[in-house]
This record gives structure tokens, C-alpha cells and sequence, in this order.
């Protein structure tokens, strides 16, 4: 009688069934033939007695369980990495493994041999950007080929075991039509956010993780004059600009095992003032660079764009001034001042309980006063009826005037 399906196949027999089809691979000619290694390890764990007992669909299983962990540089993993519903992959130590699929998050039956397969994983992933993980090392942000978005922490701080992130992109970046038809946005707040970027708005866009901060901010993008010089600066490079000739792109980098070879987000907005750029874009500002940020949208680089992590418009407006404070100890009227002043329009944006991705409140910063921000909201996402106008108009319109944008 057939073992039930949902049984997992012991760890060991996996590791000896492993180990037997490597060895067997490497004594063949076929090491760039996939599919006839396929067939061959299809064969040989169909015929091995020591999995008798199971049903034909756990041997399946088992087949491209062990191909995947032998052949494939994000082993069991991979086919999820190919699969374009799946948005991220979450691994939590060797026995936990979650993938979110059209927003929702399920648990896999698929596990890690053992720890050190995963190890091993992780250390192929940062290997191929040029990075280490370790214990002296124990934490790595890198990219995959594909452009997707790496987080990955060794055993020695993740106390579960390894902890792997893997946040995917899509292919081919989404238009504002795209956005607009997913009900991220209404049209005419579209095309308000357009005519902002052609005049040269200063736009900063706040959400939380997985609101789509960073989709909207490519869209954004494409309303760029092409005739500019646009400087992008990333922690991890993400960003999918098209159709944009005069483009330089910076990305940070770690310090080797030896502590050397930093190049740090400050470092790479210090660096993009000399380069003469008409706007600069920073993928998302997490800390005391915001000040170099900062300075930028307030030294001519008019139509600049940033990311960052906050709950709402004002409290966005409060994680900016805590960041300034990581960098120097600025009187607080100082630091509020610059932030009024470089900012001109601010979007946040989150998830609703639906796991839908919502425009929740566009808002014009016109200045700051009496220990506080001057805030003229100018869309705000209501449950009942979506994204509206609030009615309130554009009080800075200068930039508008100068370039002949009306809005």
C-alpha cells in the first residue's frame, strides 16, 4: 500500500539520493545536456527500491526536488523564481519555506536537505554580485540576473536557521495604464502626477513594504524629458528606466571581509552633484543620507524623486526629520525647513485588507510654519468611492508657470 502523499520523504534518504546522482552525473558525458540528465535521474530514483512504498506522485515530487537542488542555481527554489505569480519567496531556515502568490502568502511542502544546502544557496547568490556571507559577514542585500531583490542572513544571527528573501520584479515594468486599470490609481490623479513630474516637481513617495512604492516610482519616471540627465542612485539596483539616453547608474556596495571598499548611499548622492545631472533619483533613503538627499532637491535638481518607509503623509514628514538626525544634530526648525523646501509633493501609498495596492493620499507640502508642516492634501483614497480630488488646488505653482505645465 501506497505511503500517504503528504508524507515527506525521509531527510537522509534525500541526502543519499543526492549524493548518488551527483556522482553518477559526474561520471557521464551529459553535464550540458539538461534534459537527458533529467530522464536519467527520473530513471534511476523510479527504479531505486528504497522508495517502493511511495505513490508515483511523491517520487515526482522527489524527481524535481533533487534536479532542482543539483542543477539549479536557486535549487528547490527555482521554479518558483520562474513562475510570474509568485512575487516573493520567504525561507525560514531549512524547513520553512513560503512563497506570495497574486498577494497571498501560502507555505510550501518543499524543504532544504539541510542547512548546509541552504548555506550554500545563499553564498552561490552573494558570490555572483561580488559579496560574502559568514559569521563575521552574517548579513548580505544583493541582486539576481532577473533583477530581483536578494535579503539573506547567516545562522549565527537568524536563530531559526538561515533566513532567505528573495522579492522578484516583473519582467517588463508597468505603465501608468497598467497602474490605473489594477486600481492602484485613478486616471485623473495619473495624469496629475505627470504633468508634476514634467514641471519639475520634487515627488517623494512613502508606503509601507510591498505597497508598490517602487513601481509607481519607475512609472514616474518615464514622464521624464528625454533630453535630460537623470542620475539614479539605489541601495540595490531595481529600478527599470527605459527610453532615458543620458542616464548614469550608482549602486551602493558592501565592505569586503577586511572592512574595506564601503561605497555608501551618502557617498554615491555626494558623488551625483558633480556629474551635472538635471534630476537625481534615489530608490529609497533609509537613513542619515536623507540629509545629502535633502540637499539635493534643494540645490536647483529640480524633478527629483525618492522612496521611503512611512504610514502616512505626516508621519513620512516625521521619519525624514528622525533620518537628519542620524547624520548631525540640526536645530529641528532647521531640519524642518529643508524638508519643506526640497519636497514639493508627496504620494503615499499602501495595501488594503484585499492585499490590493492603493493611492491613498497625494498632498502638495507648501511650507513649513508655527513648529509644523503647511499640508494641502490634494487626493485622498476614501473606502467608499476610491481616489478623489479634495477639491483644494495647487498653491506653489511656479515651477508649473516656468516650464508651461498646467495641471
Amino acid at each position: 500500500m501506497d505511503i500517504d502523499e503528504k508524507q515527506v520523504v525521509p531527510q537522509a534518504l534525500i541526502m543519499d539520493l543526492t549524493a548518488d546522482l551527483r556522482r553518477m552525473i559526474g561520471h557521464t558525458s551529459l553535464e550540458d545536456d539538461e534534459e537527458q540528465i533529467f530522464a536519467l535521474m527520473e530513471e534511476a530514483i523510479l527504479a531505486d527500491s528504497r522508495l517502493e512504498l511511495y505513490s508515483f506522485k511523491v517520487k515526482a515530487r522527489l524527481i524535481h526536488q533533487v534536479y532542482y537542488t543539483i542543477r539549479k542555481d536557486l535549487g528547490i527554489l527555482h521554479p518558483y523564481s520562474q513562475d510570474p505569480q509568485v512575487t516573493e519567496i520567504m525561507v525560514n531556515g531549512r524547513d520553512h519555506i513560503f512563497i506570495e502568490r497574486q498577494g497571498i502568502i501560502e507555505k510550501l511542502e518543499q524543504r532544504f536537505t539541510t542547512t548546509e544546502e541552504l548555506e550554500e544557496l545563499i553564498r552561490r547568490i552573494a558570490g555572483r554580485v561580488h559579496r560574502e556571507i559568514n559569521e563575521l559577514n552574517p548579513i548580505v542585500d544583493a541582486r539576481l540576473p532577473d533583477g530581483s531583490r536578494v535579503n539573506a542572513v547567516y545562522k549565527n544571527v537568524a536563530l531559526g536557521g538561515p533566513s532567505l528573501t528573495i522579492r522578484k520584479f516583473p519582467e517588463k515594468a508597468f505603465s501608468m495604464q497598467d497602474l490605473v486599470s489594477f486600481g492602484t490609481i485613478t486616471q485623473e490623479a495619473a495624469d496629475f502626477l505627470a504633468c508634476m513630474v514634467v514641471a519639475g516637481e520634487n515627488i517623494f513617495i512613502s508606503g509601507g513594504t510591498g505597497s508598490g512604492k517602487t513601481s509607481l516610482l519607475n512609472v514616474l519616471s518615464t514622464y521624464i524629458p528625454h533630453q535630460e540627465r537623470i542620475i539614479v542612485i539605489e541601495d540595490s539596483a531595481e529600478l527599470q528606466l527605459h527610453g532615458v539616453e543620458n542616464l548614469v547608474r550608482l549602486e551602493c556596495r558592501n565592505a569586503n571581509v577586511q572592512g574595506k571598499g564601503l561605497v555608501d548611499m551618502q557617498q554615491l548622492i555626494k558623488t551625483s552633484l558633480r556629474m551635472r545631472p538635471n534630476r537625481i533619483i534615489v530608490g529609497e533613503v533609509r537613513g542619515k543620507e536623507v540629509l545629502d538627499m535633502l540637499q539635493a532637491f534643494n540645490t536647483g535638481h529640480d524633478g527629483s524623486l525618492s522612496t521611503g518607509h512611512g504610514n502616512s503623509v505626516s508621519g513620512m514628514l516625521k521619519r525624514l526629520e528622525t533620518m537628519v538626525l542620524q547624520a548631525a544634530e540640526f536645530p529641528i526648525d532647521a531640519i524642518r525647513s529643508q524638508i519643506a523646501e526640497g519636497i514639493d509633493i508627496m504620494v503615499h501609498l499602501g495595501r488594503l485588507p484585499d492585499k490590493s495596492r492603493r493611492v491613498l493620499e497625494i498632498a502638495e507640502i507648501c511650507g513649513y510654519e508655527g513648529h509644523d508642516y503647511i499640508i494641502n492634501s490634494l487626493f485622498q483614497y476614501q473606502v467608499e468611492r476610491g481616489l478623489e480630488r479634495t477639491g483644494n488646488k495647487l498653491v506653489r505653482e511656479e515651477k508649473l508657470k516656468l516650464r508651461g505645465v498646467k495641471a
